[in-house]
């Protein structure tokens, strides 16, 4: 039976589009062009560039980063995680990709901490996916628990507010003091009290390339303050207050403000004007916070210290919804060189929706450049630039 042309192109068209749809199904990656192409706030995105390891000291494994090694070349440091005993399978995956990338060269322990007791199965599971010591630490009620000066039906209208504006976990109380915690609490735990250094990780995150130097020995020996892999805007509903109360602190303390300061990275307000201006003179940028490597000393200073104990009472990490990557990154911003803050660039590392994805023969399983593979307007959340020019690549 003969079948009419109209009919014949009509079929061809749909067999287009449908194998177009599997190609989007089964080859996400699929494109017409790179993902430098994509949308970014770069000309050229630098991760597209060849990328090494970087320069300065670097210390390699030996049988002294073995698990049981007595002396270790192991400095005070450790992986880091908050975690909930639900959570224990995306947790293992996240410590199986960065053994498998790093610590199983080095051995550094992994240090839990819940606010709950953990289980046994989280234990016993965790202490599987790593030859490396695992300690397991409750938090305490002091440390996590809603502060006395916090008003409870405050909170509740506050989160209304928020919930009505479209911020997410605005009235989850566990989520405002997981944020306070992660802000100016977990580092005055007893368990890491002579521990200067720590990875932080979280459940469900990809690590991608291999590491062959000593990350903590990296930022000791190159006297490197903060380590970050991805750096992005913040949501100004989220923390409408946050810079009027910094302006204040810093009045009243203009001597904490470091001459190398990312003062500019800050306060930007050409690349995205409205969030400095709903964010009252805030750019948002900030560091994500769910990668960090750090030195727990400059957390410790009085500086910080004193800034953490301000915010605190001024309430916004309840009554607005504050989160410990813009704490952390406004405070590294004023107070400390910014030449001592680091994009690891050669650590492939995607946490839901964004990646940090280098240019190396030593990453395998993410897109080089690519910086999301959710929608296209994520790309404009990259602060990236502005803290290349305003501070340093390094």
């Amino acid at each position: 039976m003969t079948v009419a042309r109209p009919v014949r192109i009509l079929i061809l068209v749909s067999a287009v589009l449908w194998c177009l749809f599997l190609l989007q199904i089964f080859f996400p990656s699929f494109g017409f062009g790179g993902p430098g192409d994509r949308y970014s706030n770069f000309e050229r995105d630098p991760n597209l560039d060849p990328t090494g390891e970087p320069e300065g000291t670097l210390r390699r494994t030996s049988d002294k980063y073995l698990p049981d090694a007595d002396p270790s070349d192991r400095i005070p440091a450790t992986l880091l995680a908050l975690v909930r005993n639900e959570e224990v399978d995306e947790m293992v995956n996240s410590m199986r990709d960065l053994e498998r990338t790093w610590n199983n060269k080095f051995n550094y322990p992994w240090t839990f901490f819940n606010d709950k007791p953990f289980s046994d199965e989280f234990i016993k599971k965790t202490s599987a996916a790593t030859k490396a010591k695992c300690n397991y630490e409750l938090i305490p009620k002091e440390h996590w628990d809603t502060p006395s000066w916090i008003d409870n039906q405050l909170f509740d209208e506050s989160a209304k507010i928020l919930e009505k504006n479209g911020v997410q976990y605005a009235s989850m109380i566990s989520y405002h003091r997981m944020c306070r915690w992660n802000s100016g609490l977990f580092y005055k735990h007893e368990a890491l009290k002579d521990i200067r250094y720590y990875w932080r990780v979280e459940p469900n995150v990809h690590f991608f390339c291999d590491v062959d130097y000593d990350v903590f020995r990296y930022m000791h020996d190159n006297n490197k303050t903060y380590g970050f892999t991805i750096n992005l805007y913040d949501d100004p509903k989220t923390l409408p207050s946050i810079w009027p109360e910094t302006v204040k602190f810093l009045a009243e303390h203009p001597d904490y403000l470091h001459p190398n300061n990312a003062l500019k990275w800050l306060t930007d307000d050409t690349v995205r004007p409205t969030h400095n201006i709903k964010a009252q003179g805030y750019s948002t940028c900030h560091f994500w916070s769910n990668f960090e490597v750090a030195d727990m000393e400059f957390w410790r200073s009085q500086a910080y210290e004193e800034y953490f104990n301000h915010l605190d009472r001024a309430g916004g990490f309840f009554y607005e919804r504050w989160g410990d990557a813009p704490v952390h990154s406004i405070a590294l911003g004023l107070f400390e060189d910014s030449s001592k803050i680091h994009w690891f660039r050669d650590i492939g590392y995607q946490h839901i929706p964004f990646f940090n994805c280098p240019n190396s023969p030593k990453c395998r399983g993410c897109v080089t450049g690519r910086l999301t593979d959710g929608e296209a307007w994520l790309h404009h959340e990259d602060c990236r630039p502005n803290w290349f020019k305003y501070a340093s690549m390094g």
